[in-house]
């Protein structure tokens, strides 16, 4: 691994060369805030894949794609006379100090060489110092938030309008979950699953739509409720999923490929029949 010193040239060298690109090369000099949004998503995204698969050599990768992307937007702010890429780097260091007080004194925002309280030292200049667990930390965190100066005036206004439907239903549950809006047990949340599910069995057979989608929602928020109170990542849950069915119907379009035979004209006995056998292959290689 690099030392400290060989981290600031990296990112120095890094920095020179996004000036002289953003100065010299016709793309990188038109780019905007809002031609490079749909890019950032995507980078984000390719980041995530790797993340998925534990692709060591991408995610080294997709991390620079991502990191390209916020000093770009640095850029601009800087050109643009608001803000630059130190000012980034402290807003960062501040806030995180801010929201760690039971590993810095609050006294210690903007200062230059911010030093972590020894340890065993009394803190009791208030009371979210004894954060002895991830979950008190966390539940710290939200609270924090809301004391900011610029931070968050509503505990659910950190979430992000942007964020896919799923993602989001979980960061709406766990922010309420750290304000101790949650179920005391549970095990309770499954009669709220079942309740869902028979309001949504109830608008299917009905033909109504509009209903029919809004109990579709209900559902789908109380599984996810589930997911979350039993400690699954519902999105890793349901990517996991999305990839075994990729892996499952490639071997049924392969095995139509060898044959000459296409999928339309398979029945559909036959491709449940070749979906066991794929099945059947996943678990002997475990």
């Amino acid at each position: 691994m690099h030392t400290r010193e060989e981290k600031i040239e990296a990112f120095g060298r890094f920095l020179d060369v996004l000036d002289t690109l953003r100065e010299k090369c016709p793309w990188d000099r038109k780019q905007t805030n809002q031609s490079l949004r749909t890019n950032t998503i995507e980078e984000v995204f390719e980041l995530s894949d790797a993340l998925m698969k534990d692709d060591t050599p991408n995610i080294c990768k997709e991390l620079g794609d991502v990191l390209l992307h916020v000093c770009f937007y640095s850029k601009i702010g800087e050109e643009q006379q608001q803000f630059d890429v130190a000012d980034v780097c402290r807003k960062l260091t501040d806030k995180l100090i801010f929201r760690h007080p039971h590993v810095y004194h609050p006294s210690q925002v903007e200062t230059e060489n911010p030093k972590p309280l020894p340890y065993g030292e009394d803190l009791q200049h208030n009371d979210m110092q004894n954060a002895d667990t991830a979950q008190k930390v966390i539940e710290n965190w939200e609270q924090i938030k809301l004391k900011e100066k610029d931070g968050n005036k509503r505990v659910l206004s950190g979430v992000p309008d942007a964020l896919p439907s799923l993602i989001k239903a979980y960061r709406i549950q766990d922010k309420a979950r750290n304000v101790g809006f949650d179920w005391e047990d549970k095990g309770d949340v499954w009669k709220k699953v079942h309740e869902e599910l028979g309001e949504l069995e109830q608008e299917l057979r009905k033909g109504n739509k509009e209903n029919s989608t809004q109990e579709l929602g209900d559902f789908l928020f109380s599984v996810i409720n589930a997911a979350r109170l039993y400690k699954i990542n519902p999105d890793d849950a349901l990517e996991k999923t999305n990839q075994k069915f990729i892996r499952r119907f490639n071997y049924i379009e392969e095995h139509s490929i060898r044959q000459g035979k296409p999928l339309t004209e398979m029945t559909l006995a036959e491709m449940d029949n070749l979906w066991n056998e794929a099945k059947k292959q996943e678990k002997d290689s475990l």
